[in-house]
């Protein structure tokens, strides 16, 4: 019968060994794929090591109370040949050698098998980190490691990792199975649903992928009372919204490292300033940007922006009417909020959004008493790794200050 190596995981990204304080299993033991058979201790938790394939321990070396370097040998387990292939288990007398695996490991990211003889596996002791043999907290739910066997029937079906965070899963630590999938789905079976459009599956790949940075938000009110008076003299009069994106380009180009993007280890800064205006259609949102809007006043401003208005609503921007952009803007107070906080495009640091103008009542030392102002909430997402709250706290204060002198923009 095949041999699983058991081996000691990476716990963590600045972790490299552990301490073995329970055996749960013995020599002889049945297991299933999944099950906790050894709990470890490391300076920041306690973790447990599962198996991932059913069959029977034959051999323990791990010891309790000593520690063990990430990668070694902990113990062996024999399944049979129809265990290993549903599972895609690691097993240990396929040949080759460890170092010819490695370099299999940084060709292929994704294959998650590696082979050792027997004696090359027992004289080695310890073997490159694997995803094999993942730990997961002992009694934490939604552990992240998803099998081989899950991962295929996801792509199967078409399934992200975030199209299964509803799910609890009955697995080690929480762990979602294919058992648990499937369940789910025959669940839902009768629940009425809609083919999601293209626009909204674009949404969604966008937001996915803005996810995968530290994003933040920050946020202040703004008395606005004194660039409604200027807007209500002109003729036409602009859209509020275009005074925020004046606001907002004057302060970038005052501080371009803040729209800066993180590349690397170098950052780099906007060669030019288009800024993005996000538009509600029927099914999702749209981005038109804006070229070069700091070489642009508020009432030049408002032909291109209407251009691109009615080319967003009838449905025929074009490719470069929406790539770009540095940052956006985001009016969402004409929906009513107070408060929000946007989400910026994955090739853009910054977003800035504008919440509903509210009366409100405010002191005022010139006549000793509350005054009601109009006032608006303004929200700054930003990229964490690129700007500081700092940063961009004062980029906020100085907008704050732009839109206090709108005939200035």
């Amino acid at each position: 019968m095949p041999q699983v190596p058991i081996i000691m995981p990476q716990l963590g990204e600045s972790i490299a060994e552990a301490r073995i304080i329970r055996l749960n299993v013995s020599v002889g033991d049945v297991v299933v794929a999944d099950q906790e058979i050894i709990e470890v201790e490391t300076n920041k938790a306690t973790m447990a090591v599962t198996v991932l394939c059913g069959g029977t321990v034959t051999e323990i070396s791990a010891v309790e109370g000593e520690d063990y370097a990430v990668g070694s040998l902990l113990g062996i387990l024999e399944a049979t040949e129809e265990e290993i292939e549903r599972t895609g288990a690691p097993v240990m007398g396929d040949g080759g050698s460890a170092e010819e695996v490695v370099e299999e490991k940084k060709e292929d990211e994704e294959n998650l098998h590696f082979a050792l003889t027997d004696d090359e596996f027992v004289e080695r002791k310890t073997v490159e980190p694997s995803v094999h043999g993942l730990p997961v907290p002992a009694g934490m739910k939604g552990a992240h490691y998803i099998s081989p066997r899950m991962r295929a029937r996801m792509t199967e079906l078409g399934l992200r990792q975030s199209d299964i965070s509803a799910i609890v899963g009955s697995g080690a630590g929480g762990r979602v199975t294919v058992e648990d999938l499937e369940k789910f789905l025959e669940y839902i079976a009768d629940w009425p649903d809609s083919a999601a459009s293209p626009m909204r599956m674009a949404v969604a790949d966008a937001m996915r992928r803005s996810w995968t940075r530290p994003l933040a938000s920050v946020g202040r009110p703004v008395v606005i009372d004194p660039l409604l008076d200027y807007r209500a003299r002109q003729n036409p009069k602009p859209g509020v919204t275009l005074y925020l994106l004046r606001a907002f380009v004057v302060a970038l180009t005052e501080h371009p490292e803040t729209a800066g993007y993180l590349i690397g280890e170098k950052i780099v800064h906007p060669k030019s300033f288009d800024i993005g205006v996000a538009v509600q259609v029927d099914d999702g949102v749209v981005v038109p940007v804006i070229r070069g809007v700091d070489r642009m006043t508020v009432p030049q401003l408002m032909e291109e922006y209407g251009r691109l208005l009615e080319a967003a609503r009838a449905r025929k921007l074009t490719v470069e009417d929406t790539t770009g952009g540095i940052a956006s803007v985001t009016n969402f107070g004409v929906f009513g909020l107070k408060w929000a906080t946007p989400i910026p495009l994955p090739n853009e640091t910054l977003i800035l959004g504008m919440a509903a103008g509210m009366k409100v009542p405010r002191w005022s030392d010139e006549v000793g008493a509350f005054v009601p102002v109009t006032e608006t909430e303004l929200c700054l997402t930003f990229d964490h790794r690129v700007v500081d709250g700092g940063g961009a706290g004062m980029l906020l204060q100085r907008i704050s200050e732009l839109l206090k002198t709108p005939e200035l923009l």
